[in-house]
């Protein structure tokens, strides 16, 4: 598949880093358990809107894409945990947070225009 929509080039590249981190994590701090956590919904979130591209109506492209947000902020949640535990840098957290964070904001915005749509 073309990967010419931002959103599904973001979630991609974001899914890699997320599961470049999991290795990191299980391999060099021996860290299991929230590792694996972040690896679920880290990559799901690219699964979701990869999904919304087949939705068979706008309620199921809606419906994917609030998946695929929940993914996001869960996602979230795991990263500052592994930093508030010092399993991640400082500037691991910024620079992957922040990636996060965009994918959110494209998931709102994408979310709130296509039901403002007529």
């Amino acid at each position: 598949m073309k990967d010419d929509n931002p959103i599904i080039t973001k979630s991609k590249t974001f899914a890699i880093r997320v599961i470049n981190l999991y290795k990191h994590l299980k391999n060099e701090k021996q860290e299991y358990v929230l590792s694996k956590q972040i690896l679920r919904s880290g990559t799901s979130i690219g699964a979701n809107i990869r999904e919304a591209i087949r939705a068979q109506s706008r309620a199921d492209f809606i419906a994917k894409h609030n998946i695929a947000l929940k993914e996001a902020d869960e996602t979230c949640y795991w990263l500052e945990l592994l930093h508030e535990t010092t399993y991640i840098s400082d500037i691991e957290f910024s620079s992957i947070y922040a990636d996060a964070d965009e994918l959110i904001k494209l998931l709102v915005a994408i979310i709130k225009t296509t039901k403002n749509q007529d």
